[in-house]
């Protein structure tokens, strides 16, 4: 006798197949795994290449930098002051000074309480 129906001949739903429960598994595994992808793991991967861009950016600007005072440092020992580089570095360190004053004066204070 065929399993899928009644003794009594009413027809009832079909017992599900190997396969049926398989793929719903297979499925559920999918949506589970796309879940802790979207949710865990993308917003990891975001993070690593903020962080891994922005070692990159800070390394290349501060290389830069370095590399633009020495140029400032030679072209003013050259065509300003005669070859005296104590002068043009004392110039040079001079302006880097007053923006770095610049820079602290107009940072945001922190919140203090007052009288302590």
């Amino acid at each position: 006798m065929d399993d899928s129906y009644t003794d009594s001949g009413a027809a009832q739903q079909p017992a599900p197949s190997s396969s049926d429960w398989e793929s719903r598994l297979a499925d559920t595994i999918e949506s589970t795994v796309a879940a802790v992808h979207d949710r865990l793991v993308r917003p990891l991967i975001i993070a690593a290449r903020a962080a891994v861009f922005g070692i990159v950016v800070g390394s290349m600007a501060l290389a830069l930098s370095v590399l633009l005072s020495i140029a400032l440092v030679r072209l003013l020992d050259t065509y300003a002051f005669g070859h005296r580089v104590w002068a043009s570095e004392a110039l040079v360190g001079a302006v880097l000074a007053g923006l770095g004053i610049v820079a602290w004066s107009l940072r945001r204070a922190r919140h203090s309480t007052e009288g302590g």
